[in-house]
């Protein structure tokens, strides 16, 4: 089945924020960030922003009829700043004005007096001061002081991974319209709908159930719009309630990229121990992590990061800590792994260093440590593993010896350019680590006509799971998708929805609608064998006709639906899913966290220009876990677009501020996402098709975050290609590996 928006989306007449029709007199919002990144505000001067032409209102933090908060899990995020600002571009005042044009006029005449405080963006630097956001948490296995202790081979170093700018291609954006009865109803770009409502209610102090927000599909979240998009529609959502007019504020690429935080940047400490037979017997690991000023979704995304510190290994005896370090940068959020990339960096880095020690590759401690089914991981959950399989099987695929030794040969022959390759396999937990979170609804009409109508907590921001929504209620009745229609994500339509994250929207939502499918489905089937005088068990439904033990009744889907219609029972049914299975005991740090896990391995050749600093990405081979695939087109552009944006978070995405805290990458021109010509010049996806039962919707595991995870390996081929060069090169285990940092280790030494 085709995805249900590509008609639309190359035509150009899919709905986003900003095709959604302005009412007349509309007013338009932005807002007034701070100059500074920490201080204490002496003085706000709006005087001259208030007459400016077009300026209805200036709001402050004053102006809030509720609270001043939109932290969701620790209280410590103001909406507007109140005496002092954290970071610089943190909301200070929000201008409403008759055009984008007047509002953006006015922000540039306020004026703001700032007693400047220290301004910390070094999360060491954060932690020595016991500056953090939430306490140390650490996942333990084993004696780790024992292991060591017998271990071989003991290898020390550091990590470090960069941020990443979402670049989702519609920037935040909201538009907010008063209704009856002192009623909202907010259109946002958000993947939270709930979160929205939850703290627009806090704010504007009022209960939840007269908030509406609607949400047809983003142009792209990646978790930036998981938690971020909160604050830009309550704006909205407080001018509107205020003034009794319809606000809209979409922000403008740069003013997104500055008020908005990335994906956590991390710095790492780690020790790794290995026996004679090169298992790994032993890893200690200390994670620094940048969250910014506020929490926002940060201790989350740490947590993740323990769940995936061994990343596809089994490690008997391992101690890794996380500390959650604040500093004067936008608060750092949800993006695409949501802190398993940040962890799985470290123990490749480890690896890594531990091959290089040894004068071996890599891949042979990787393949000899392999997670098996029935190995448990640090966090006490027993695997089921595909792993070994994914590996063996891309092996199988591409003879590897060969390989080695035609790229060992072109590396004798060319003295400016070197190859370099690299394994990459991967593990990744699906379900949301806060158990409670793994819940879904869906709402299924059957109109008189036969055709369906059906709404989720999912949302659809280019990943499909419409398409899949539509997939499982079509497969379920046996019709053609054609008599099915999804709704925009409604909260009140659907309520207190989890965000459409973790990978796990398609399982969660799909399996609700899969519910409400199947309950429909038996009433339609109990009155098909009244009126046909058979058994219930006889009736089948198969492509719109209705079948008694094998042959064709003179009924049709459209009849039986008329029919239930006619004996007064309900064609409409409202599915709940909650995943079995899952708990955690964070007072232990042990549990069952994950409905499954999603495994694969990727090789990765590039080449390296040595006179530029330069390089390519040859191919990207790569076996992955799709369970069964209900979708393999989707899955597939899933795959690629994972891939290919943590190559990008590899090596040329640097995220770049300078000592005060203002982001220096702040524009295209400044801040490089891969293009046409940087992605792989050949990527071969295998699908790895399974039938062991799992809880994905009809055993199709998920692919939204898995793929990201793949990227990483291509670090390590730019590093084995620099090593080609300079055996004695002293780069880094520093990501992103930009042209710049090749060039340095090209011709740096140990001895520099």
């Amino acid at each position: 089945m085709k995805n249900i928006d590509s008609y639309t989306h190359t035509r150009g007449e899919s709905v986003y924020l900003d095709d959604i029709p302005t009412l007349t007199g509309t007013l338009y919002g932005m807002v007034f960030g701070s100059p500074l990144a920490h201080g204490k505000i002496i003085h706000l001067d709006i005087s001259e922003a208030m007459v400016s032409e077009g300026i209805v209102r200036i709001l402050t933090y004053k102006d809030i009829p509720g609270k001043n908060q939109i932290g969701g899990i620790v209280p410590d995020e103001p909406l507007m700043a109140e005496d002092e600002v954290h970071y610089n571009g943190m909301p200070v005042a929000f201008v409403v004005a008759t055009s984008v044009e007047a509002a953006a006029a006015a922000v540039k005449k306020i004026k703001i007096e700032i007693d400047p405080l220290p301004v910390i963006t070094n999360p060491r630097v954060a932690k020595a001061n016991g500056s953090l956001i939430v306490p140390p948490r650490t996942f333990k296995i084993g004696d780790i002081n024992k292991a060591f202790a017998e271990c071989k081979y003991v290898i020390e170093g550091t990590a470090e991974t960069n941020g990443q700018e979402h670049l989702y291609i519609e920037t935040q954006g909201a538009y907010a319209l008063p209704a009856e009865n002192g009623a909202i109803k907010v259109y946002s770009s958000t993947q939270g709908p709930t979160a929205v409502q939850r703290h627009m209610a806090d704010v504007l102090g009022i209960p939840m159930h007269r908030i509406e927000v609607d949400v047809t599909r983003l142009g792209g979240g990646f978790g930036g719009k998981e938690d971020q998009a909160t604050p830009w529609a309550i704006f909205c959502g407080l001018a509107s309630f205020l003034l009794k007019k319809p606000v809209k504020y979409s922000l403008h690429r740069m003013e997104d990229m500055r008020m908005t935080g990335k994906r956590n940047p991390y710095t790492s400490d780690y020790k790794i121990g290995l026996d004679q037979h090169l298992n790994i017997i032993a890893y200690e690991v200390e994670f620094y992590q940048n969250a910014g000023a506020s929490a926002d979704l940060s201790p989350a995304v740490l947590e993740r990061t323990l769940f995936h510190t061994t990343n596809s290994y089994f490690i008997p005896n391992v101690t890794a800590t996380a500390y959650s370090c604040r500093t004067n940068l936008p608060p750092n959020t949800a993006f695409r792994g949501f802190g398993g990339p940040q962890g799985m960096f470290v123990i490749e880095s480890a690896i890594a260093k531990a091959a290089e020690h040894l004068g071996i590759s890599a891949s042979v401690i990787q393949q000899k440590n392999l997670v098996k089914t029935g190995d448990e991981f640090p966090y006490g959950q027993i695997i089921e593993s595909e792993a070994k399989v994914c590996w063996d099987k891309l092996h199988d695929l591409n003879d590897i010896k060969k390989l080695e030794i035609e790229i060992a040969d072109f590396n004798k022959k060319n003295i400016l350019y070197k190859k370099g390759i690299s394994f990459m396999p991967i593990c990744f937990g699906i379900s949301f680590t806060k158990t409670p979170m793994n819940q879904a609804r869906a709402l299924v009409h059957i109109y008189t006509d036969g055709s369906i109508n059906i709404s989720t907590g999912a949302v659809e921001m280019g990943q499909g799971v419409n398409t899949k929504m539509i997939q499982v209620a079509a497969s379920i009745f046996s019709i053609s998708p054609d008599w099915i229609k999804l709704n925009s994500t409604n909260t009140y339509r659907i309520a207190n929805t989890s965000p459409s994250a973790a990978s796990a929207t398609a399982d969660l939502n799909g399996r609700a609608v899969q519910v409400a499918c199947e309950a429909l489905l038996e009433r339609l089937k109990t009155i098909a064998a009244e009126s046909l005088q058979c058994s219930v068990t006889d009736v089948e439904i198969k492509e719109e006709i209705i079948f008694i033990n094998g042959q064709s009744a003179d009924m049709s889907w459209k009849d039986l639906v008329m029919a239930g219609y006619l004996k007064r029972i309900s064609l409409s049914e409202h599915g709940h899913y909650a995943t079995p299975g899952l708990h955690f005991d964070m007072s232990k740090e042990k549990g069952h966290p994950f409905a499954y896990h999603v495994f694969g391995t990727a090789l990765t050749s590039v080449t390296v220009d040595c006179l530029r600093g330069t390089y390519e990405v040859d191919a990207v081979q790569l076996v992955h876990d799709f369970g069964t695939s209900m979708n393999p087109m989707i899955d597939k552009g899933q795959i690629e677009g994972g891939l290919v944006q943590g190559i990008g978070w590899m090596t040329m995405e640097e995220i770049v501020f300078d000592e005060q805290g203002r982001l220096r990458s702040n524009a295209l021109s400044t801040y490089k996402v891969p293009d046409i010509y940087s992605v792989p010049k050949n990527i071969d996806i295998h699908f790895l098709d399974t039938q062991n039962d799992n809880l994905a919707i009809f055993k199709s595991k998920a692919v939204g975050e898995p793929p990201l995870m793949y990227g990483i390996g291509t670090f390590f081929a730019i590093r084995n290609a620099i090593k080609a060069f300079n055996p004695d090169s002293n780069i880094e285990y520093a990501a992103p590996m930009t042209p710049e940092k090749v060039l340095l280790g090209l011709y740096n030494t140990k001895n520099d």
